[in-house]
């Protein structure tokens, strides 16, 4: 499953590159060589991950809404990409519940947008695009999710992904099919690691109160999650767009799932607890007062079809992922350059799937 030298030189227009797994996959695109075109808002957060990672090629990076289909379509025609990687999303549920129209024109016509721009490129061979674990109609029952499961969600921010898959799907039947274009869905766990500074996620949730000396408020602490280290789907995406690509003759799935091993799922109190060893924590949460706005109690996902079709398998245990991502945050209490400790951690992670 190892990345090979397919990527070096390759041109990928990423949409998404500020956010916390785009600046990760940005930087990882860069290591393996290839031509970037990346859009995105302007980073959300203070500090923010891409900023940490500077200093970057200003060049390929534009600040664009997705909503701004012209500014994407001359964009993309004026790069001539091979591969879209779309990341760009509202990707909060709670911020969904606030401000659902916002999800659904940043997800939905977003979306739609981009594949637009595609459908007026010639030069695209592949598009992936990332959706999330909660596409599924969850009835809460902790079976692991596969990729012919039935598409739902309740909340705005998992409907919005779900319409999302819809909209590929359309795209894919009405447009791309018979057009040497390939277009497929990729749904990753809850994903954790160094640099995420977001609202309301857990690991920065905990490295707030961790470092204002409080314990972190969780709301579900019993909820189940398919926890995974952040280098774990993206090498996944990389793996499967570079088959989608080259593989022509290749029947490959229009979805797949990337999350953990099994003995990677946990609660949140758990992963909470476990964060709280790697800090020598001993007083580590306290159940958050008052109502909450709903959150499925189980959410697992079966990773089956993607080692059964392109040889990928998760190769970072719990413990590993919890570790690197501490380790991540203590490097940067500590002042230490940011971009060469990314780096490091991918170029661990390369050795440990070569």
């Amino acid at each position: 499953m190892g990345l090979t030298e397919f990527w070096k030189g390759r041109r990928v227009f990423l949409t998404g590159h500020t956010g916390f797994k785009g600046s990760w996959l940005s930087l990882w695109l860069e290591r393996l060589g290839a031509d970037v075109a990346a859009v995105s808002l302007a980073p959300e957060t203070e500090p923010s991950l891409y900023q940490r990672l500077a200093p970057w090629d200003d060049r390929g990076h534009h600040i664009v809404d997705i909503r701004d289909a012209e500014a994407l379509l001359a964009l993309s025609r004026r790069f001539e990409p091979e591969i879209v990687i779309h990341m760009a999303a509202q990707a909060l549920v709670r911020r969904s519940y606030e401000n659902p129209a916002e999800t659904f024109s940043t997800n939905v016509m977003g979306t739609a947008n981009v594949l637009d721009a595609v459908r007026h490129t010639p030069s695209v061979k592949t598009v992936l695009v990332i959706t999330s674990d909660k596409v599924y109609a969850n009835s809460g029952s902790g079976i692991p999710f596969v990729e012919t499961d039935t598409l739902g969600g309740k909340d705005p921010y998992s409907n919005s992904k779900a319409c999302t898959e819809l909209i590929c799907q359309s795209y894919r039947d009405s447009f791309f099919k018979g057009h040497n274009l390939r277009l497929a869905t990729v749904r990753a766990g809850n994903v954790i690691g160094g640099g995420d500074w977001s609202k309301d996620r857990l690991i920065p949730d905990f490295i707030r109160a961790f470092e204002g000396g409080e314990p972190i408020m969780l709301r579900y602490p019993e909820a189940i999650r398919p926890w995974q280290h952040v280098l774990e789907p993206l090498g996944g995406y990389l793996n499967f767009a570079e088959a989608l690509t080259n593989e022509w003759g290749r029947d490959l799935p229009d979805a797949l799932n990337f999350g953990p091993h099994p003995e990677s799922f946990a609660t949140v109190s758990e992963l909470a607890e476990a964060l709280g060893r790697a800090h020598s924590v001993e007083d580590v949460w306290r159940l958050a007062p008052g109502e909450h706005l709903p959150e499925a109690p189980a959410l697992t996902l079966s990773s089956t079809l993607a080692l059964d079709t392109i040889g990928w398998r998760p190769r970072l245990s719990l413990q590993q992922t919890i570790d690197w991502t501490a380790a991540w945050y203590k490097a940067n209490r500590e002042g230490e350059n940011m971009r060469a400790f990314s780096l490091g951690q991918i170029a661990a992670y390369e050795e440990a799937v070569s």
